[in-house]
């Protein structure tokens, strides 16, 4: 459907997500299926989480993963800073031909920045704009995590986010709704719409291979107690949705619809795009 009609491309990109959100409301939100799923998870003797306290586990689990989108968002901006050294350089014909520059790989790695740039500032956005959608969901919900609740020996009632929700107030000081963590690894959904502008081939692998990551995320701080299974799905959905809808506005539907260039296509496509203006053909 990526190739198909406007109408194919919304129905795909937004009509699948708001269904997906109505599926995860009814069917953990309106019933008691999150707690049965963490229920499963409890030590029977004890009560508790078994990996809640497990120093080893979080740190292999939480604290090293979030290096991996921490550093795509990092070189983001480093990128998107760069871009902007280039076409000043090459307003001063002698610092743009500096030997130094091409000896040492700067005017390269610049020339790089400058080519991509609008990916650079692409990701940039949508990392900031998922990452904001996030914050205000948990503040104005405030949801607590299962382990803070009286279910699981913790000191506060267990509430449904939308009886909480408040659009413009902060609801209170739970923080739990939807899943911070899952929301980290889901927010490399921005390469893929950068894969899909450029029209890789390995773009839908791509993006199977994220929303791996994004899972696996959220799955581990369901089974130390930290999330309810639902909160990794709404995750999911909010980036997904903030992702896009950044893309549209970077990149445009036609461009994100797109077929995926084949292996020959791609290299014609990258030796153009490398080549001075002047000796591109018509």
């Amino acid at each position: 459907m990526q190739a198909g009609t406007r109408k194919a491309y919304y129905l795909l990109n937004l009509g699948v997500p708001l269904v997906l959100a109505m599926v995860v409301f009814m069917l953990f939100d309106l019933t008691h299926l999150d707690r049965m799923i963490s229920n499963l998870l409890l030590d029977p003797a004890t009560g508790q989480f078994p990996l809640l306290h497990n120093q080893w586990f979080e740190k292999v689990t939480h604290k090293w993963p979030r290096i991996l989108p921490n550093w795509t968002g990092e070189a983001a901006i480093i990128g998107a800073l760069l871009s902007c050294l280039w076409p000043l350089l090459a307003k001063r014909p002698t610092l743009a031909n500096n030997l130094f520059l091409e000896k040492s790989r700067i005017a390269p790695l610049l020339r790089f920045t400058t080519r991509y740039r609008r990916d650079f500032f692409f990701v940039v956005v949508a990392f900031a704009l998922s990452t904001t959608v996030i914050h205000y969901l948990k503040s104005h919900t405030s949801v607590y995590c299962p382990v803070e609740t009286t279910l699981y020996g913790g000191e506060h009632l267990r509430v449904e986010w939308f009886e909480n929700f408040s659009w413009f107030n902060k609801a209170g000081d739970g923080r739990c709704w939807p899943g911070g963590h899952a929301s980290n690894g889901f927010t490399l959904l921005a390469l893929y719409f950068v894969a899909r502008r450029h029209r890789w081939q390995h773009a839908r692998k791509l993006l199977v291979a994220i929303l791996l990551i994004g899972l696996i995320y959220g799955t581990t701080r369901v089974l130390q107690g930290w999330h309810y299974m639902s909160h990794t799905f709404w995750a999911g959905i909010f980036v997904w949705l903030s992702s896009w809808l950044s893309a549209l506005l970077f990149y445009g539907r036609k461009a994100l619809q797109a077929p995926a260039l084949r292996r020959s296509q791609a290299t014609r496509t990258t030796a153009l795009s490398a080549m001075p203006a002047s000796l591109r053909p018509e």
